[in-house]
């Protein structure tokens, strides 16, 4: 067994190199489908933190009584931080509502109206940072003023949160099959590309089966073959993508403003996807195309 995965490697090497120039064409092939590959997974990688990033800022308001003690407010604050799907509470004091507004006034040249007001009229409040829009009616209903005497009223967001998790469930279902679509569209081009190779060998491949080889000895070397044009294309556009990280990542910031992009996640990722999408599209592109000529 272990001598014939020497030959059959042995073979694909000198088969590799024999044929450069259909070698040659169907490594840019593969590095052409690959660049298509990485590129829309950095699309759909940037889409998804941002879609991520827009669900975390749907949040939820609570205002407090205005005659809410210290002790409810901290109470009360236990009971949000315990709720499920809740990942952070920001708490604005009346006096730091107050402020807020007269800055915002005297932003917009109009602190006359700021000081018309005899009193505090603003309210304490807790805004609450939910980990997915599907948590905010649940949090809603257990905030409500008949439940939490601190409480003032609780402005509800759920219809928004609800519309905001159909449209991103929408773009990641969508995102999705675009994917599996491209891995179709390359796997059909890297097998095309690769039976060119096998029909423009077939005289080699009729002297073959003409001096008694089997189907297996004829096609291992093939698949070795198409494992070295899969890794070859892969180590090419991993070398790419290397060399343009950094506009890569320029690219990513600028286009998608609102996200906190995990670089070297994204680097791990696009090895990991090209790598393995060049091994296994060389391999089972080559393995269809000779099977598909053998039978024939």
């Amino acid at each position: 067994m272990i001598s014939f995965v020497v030959f059959s490697l042995r073979r694909a090497w000198q088969g590799f190199w024999r044929n450069a120039l259909m070698s040659i064409a169907a490594t840019a092939t593969m590095v052409l489908m690959l660049v298509l590959l990485a590129g829309f997974w950095i699309i759909q990688t940037g889409l998804l933190s941002a879609l991520d990033f827009t669900e975390s800022k749907v949040d939820v308001k609570v205002n407090l009584q205005l005659d809410a003690t210290q002790a409810q407010i901290d109470s009360l604050r236990s009971t949000i931080v315990a709720l499920p799907g809740v990942t952070g509470v920001t708490f604005t004091s009346k006096d730091e509502a107050l402020a807020q507004f007269q800055e915002l006034m005297r932003q917009q040249g109009r602190e006359d109206l700021s000081k018309v007001l005899d009193a505090n009229p603003f309210p304490a409040t807790y805004e609450v940072n939910l980990k997915d829009p599907s948590f905010s009616p649940a949090v809603v209903a257990a905030l409500q003023p008949e439940k939490q005497a601190a409480v003032r009223n609780v402005l509800d967001t759920k219809d928004t949160a609800q519309k905001v998790k159909t449209v991103t469930d929408i773009l990641r279902s969508a995102g999705s099959v675009i994917l599996v679509v491209i891995g179709v569209i390359v796997l059909f081009i890297i097998v095309n590309t690769i039976r060119l190779a096998v029909v423009a060998r077939a005289e080699e491949i009729e002297i073959m089966r003409l001096v008694g080889a089997s189907d297996a000895f004829i096609r291992w070397p093939f698949v070795f073959e198409g494992a070295m044009v899969g890794l070859f294309g892969a180590a090419i556009t991993l070398l790419g993508l290397y060399l343009l990280a950094d506009p890569i990542g320029g690219f990513m910031v600028d286009f998608f403003r609102v996200l906190p992009l995990s670089f070297g996640s994204l680097a791990r990722d696009l090895v990991i996807i090209v790598t393995s999408a060049g091994l296994g599209l060389g391999v089972l592109g080559s393995w269809l195309s000779v099977r598909t000529y053998l039978i024939r």
